[in-house]
């Protein structure tokens, strides 16, 4: 018995020593394929550390001297944290606004029957044929007719509207059981108090999902707060972003003050993205 145990024992290490080189091969190639992936970003933070002579030596890849110098200068001198607050109320108000109109929008179309309604569904669908440039014009013309331009309700007003997003929603609802939904008819459950008190709550996954891909959607606009918003101190990050493109001297650009704005405008999506990363893989269906 002693004498079989012993076999054994020898066979787990010798199976775990033959397993060892492949497990090791797989762990290599995942830390070399993060940090190539990797590269650009930290790249990107090495060199808002750094002076312009220090930027244009190529050879030069180590922190700086400048330190935090560009980020202090980017968010004071240059008003980048101005910048970042407009994105934050914008990004927060078009999600909030997106999800609120689609919940509705797929409660309607899966829920009530009313004439024309699978037609009024290829209808929204319809519209994603329309890329960005061909609206921009109407749109722009819409705005001014309100007298919306320069303000918030330009900047968020045409995102609150989404194909997407009641596409993705009617499929989840069409998922519900539909003894759940007499029953909230037997029980008298109003169709506001249907959605709020069943249908959200079992749509927490998806709802956070398609927050979280509303929020860096509407972070990284920058044709159409370009072209509405026409004060310098109403716009967004990334046309702030523009901005520092014109900062330098001598003929040279400021790449650390660009990387330092880089950096900054990459935290808020980011925090985002990590803090509702399992709800967003559950949209995709990719959780475990």
């Amino acid at each position: 018995m002693a004498a079989e145990t012993r076999r054994e024992a020898v066979s787990d290490a010798s199976s775990a020593t033959r397993l060892l080189p492949d497990q090791l091969s797989v762990h290599v190639g995942l830390v070399v394929s993060i940090l190539l992936m990797a590269s650009p970003l930290l790249l990107a933070i090495v060199m808002s550390t750094q002076t312009v002579p220090e930027i244009y030596d190529i050879g030069d890849i180590t922190p700086g001297s400048d330190g935090l110098t560009n980020y202090v200068s980017v968010l004071t001198t240059y008003d980048m944290l101005t910048y970042m607050v407009n994105s934050l109320v914008m990004s927060v108000v078009v999600t909030v606004g997106k999800i609120a109109v689609s919940l509705l929008a797929a409660v309607a179309l899966v829920f009530y029957d009313f004439r024309f309604k699978n037609g009024v569904f290829f209808l929204i669908l319809f519209t994603l044929m329309f890329p960005v440039p061909v609206r921009i014009v109407p749109l722009y013309e819409l705005m001014a007719t309100l007298g919306w331009s320069n303000t918030l309700l330009a900047l968020t007003g045409p995102y609150l509207a989404s194909a997407t997003a009641v596409f993705l929603l009617r499929q989840h609802f069409m998922s519900i059981p539909e003894s759940l939904v007499e029953a909230a008819k037997v029980d008298g459950v109003g169709p506001l108090e249907f959605l709020w008190r069943v249908l959200v709550p079992m749509s927490r996954g998806m709802i956070t999902g398609l927050g979280v891909i509303t929020f860096i959607y509407s972070w990284n606009q920058y044709l159409w707060p370009l072209i509405v918003v026409s004060d310098q101190n109403k716009q967004v990050v990334q046309v702030g972003m523009k901005y520092l493109q014109s900062v330098g001297n001598a003929g040279q650009t400021d790449w650390g003050l660009i990387m330092a704005g880089a950096v900054l405008t990459l935290l808020p999506p980011l925090a985002v993205l990590i803090a509702f990363r399992n709800p967003l893989l559950e949209t995709f269906g990719l959780a475990e």
